[in-house]
């Protein structure tokens, strides 16, 4: 599909959008810097489909961070086999990928039939969605085909995963990428034009994620006790007229 020079050059061109739209929109908007949550105008559909797209997406990404960073030499120092590598992730990915699939088609579907939330969504939000759920099918296509269950397998980390730790190593190599398949080098590119978007969506707030929220000290809340209610009460109240 394409060749080894847009594979060398277009995963750089991305990361340098991605950093300086980030700075930008950093920099620039920061009061835009938001969810836009419509949760007011909307919550039964919200509560059902939000925790689906965020804990599946979650999923996803570590599956992701697995696949393709952890070179295929080490998990089998670690003892796991390649077919049951692929098993794991062919399984963990694909309910992960449903799960998130159907939580985002969830959320459109509220978005469009709900008149409020519907009248509060930008073009961009609609740009945003259309590339989010091709990325998504793109990437559950790429699994059910190279996995084997719909033709042949094939192995990404060989190719695929090698490529994108090249990247990293400023010494990349196109023509792993520019020899993948074609439903792989289409996931690819669709996910290349998801984070090229990023910093200019609402995707953008996936970078203050309130990781401290995590370990601060609890919140105590008190009731107005008896004690209290007695202070106040003796308290000598103010004369009116």
């Amino acid at each position: 599909m394409l060749g080894e020079d847009f594979w060398n050059i277009a995963p750089y061109v991305t990361l340098a959008i991605v950093v300086v739209g980030t700075w930008w929109r950093y920099r620039y908007d920061k009061f835009g810097w938001t969810t836009r949550s419509s949760q007011l105008y909307e919550s039964r559909l919200l509560r059902i489909a939000s925790p689906m797209f965020h804990f599946g997406i979650l999923v996803v990404v570590v599956g992701h961070v697995i696949g393709l960073l952890i070179p295929e030499s080490w998990t089998h120092a670690m003892g796991m086999s390649e077919h049951v590598y692929h098993v794991q992730a062919v399984i963990l990915g694909t309910v992960a990928g449903v799960t998130t699939l159907a939580g985002v088609t969830l959320l459109i579907y509220r978005r469009r039939t709900r008149g409020p939330v519907f009248m509060a969504t930008t073009i961009n939000d609609k740009v945003m969605y259309m590339v989010l759920v091709a990325a998504l099918a793109a990437g559950l296509y790429a699994t059910a085909l190279g996995s084997g269950v719909f033709g042949e397998a094939y192995n990404y980390r060989e190719s695929v995963s090698v490529w994108f730790r090249s990247i990293w190593t400023l010494q990349p190599r196109g023509e792993l990428m520019a020899e993948a398949p074609l439903y792989y080098q289409v996931h690819v590119l669709i996910g290349l034009t998801l984070f090229a978007l990023w910093p200019f969506s609402r995707l953008v707030h996936a970078f203050s994620v309130p990781i401290g929220y995590l370990f601060r000290p609890y919140i105590v809340y008190r009731s107005r006790d008896e004690a209290d209610k007695q202070l106040v009460a003796s308290r000598p109240r103010r004369r009116g007229w």
